[in-house]
């Protein structure tokens, strides 16, 4: 499996295993209404990608790195060059923390260190227009929980995490590097509804949806309603009666909180129970009782 050098917290990195077995065995062109992170394409077998995702921060993400395909040592040379200058700690080249620091604070020492150099970076991001890309996969690596996040003003405001740039870090850029360099990947940024429309389907294309999920409480879902929940099924249904494959990940039971939308929707479509460890935003415990699905309209 390859992970996204992203890290969302939710990405599908973890489920892929069991994704990848329920995907179609043969896709041509695989879509992603919202690719997020995109761990789900990485370790998709497919012709060409076509991903989406409203979150014009991300896509620029994506777009960012996908330009090094033939320039990886000049990519890793620029984040060292940012990291250097701002003086953060980078533990995959050794460049890491006092010892003594580790002892007086075990469970936050790179957020101790790292703070300062942290908000110095987030103040200078916020002052650019446009942002440089770079510094800003920098902070989403060094900041809390791995998040891309903006207030109503357009600043980023997510505090320092306890993390650098270390091993896993380093491997999973590496990796979509690589995976860009022998791969055919469109990037757009657009509402789903709209991705979808401009979209001409053929045989053996796929399109996987990732929505937000209407019973949990993390940050992202709090952007979706019940009306837009309706309005999704309603245009995946659009889809199958065209003989579109489809494939759709949501969450039908969460904290004792049952997605009645979901259960009447999917009925008419092939359900399969996914096994996962939901984590939230504002809680890194696995939430028990949670019951993820997968639903499409072919047979597996």
């Amino acid at each position: 499996m390859i992970r996204s050098p992203f890290f969302y917290v939710g990405d599908k990195y973890k489920l892929m295993s069991q994704l990848s077995q329920l995907f179609p065995p043969k896709i041509d062109t695989y879509f992603d209404a919202f690719v997020g992170g995109g761990s789900t394409f990485l370790n998709t077998r497919a012709k060409k990608y076509v991903v989406n995702d409203i979150d014009e921060n991300i896509i620029s993400l994506h777009r960012e790195l996908s330009l090094y395909r033939d320039k990886k040592d000049e990519l890793f040379d620029r984040i060292y060059k940012i990291i250097d200058d701002y003086g953060l700690t980078c533990s995959f080249i050794g460049k890491t923390i006092p010892r003594q620091l580790k002892i007086d604070f075990p469970k936050t020492y790179f957020a101790k260190f790292n703070k300062e150099a942290y908000v110095k970076l987030r103040t200078d991001i916020n002052k650019e227009s446009p942002k440089d890309p770079l510094k800003l996969y920098i902070l989403l690596i060094y900041g809390f929980n791995h998040m891309l996040r903006f207030n109503k003003s357009g600043l980023f405001n997510l505090p320092v995490g306890n993390v650098d740039f270390n091993k896993n870090v380093a491997n999973a850029l590496e990796n979509y590097i690589d995976f860009m360099r022998n791969n055919e990947v469109s990037f757009v940024v657009s509402d789903y509804s709209e991705f979808i429309a401009k979209q001409r389907f053929n045989q053996n294309d796929f399109i996987y949806f990732d929505p937000p999920y209407l019973i949990s409480s993390s940050e992202y879902n709090k952007l979706w309603s019940e009306e837009q929940e309706i309005e999704l099924y309603s245009l995946i249904d659009s889809l199958d009666s065209r003989g579109v494959m489809f494939g759709l990940s949501n969450m039908l039971e969460h904290k004792g909180i049952k997605n009645n939308i979901l259960e009447e929707w999917s009925s008419r479509y092939n359900v399969y129970n996914i096994k996962s460890n939901y984590i939230s935003f504002n809680d890194n415990s696995i939430k028990k009782g949670s019951r993820e699905v997968y639903v499409t309209n072919y047979e597996r």
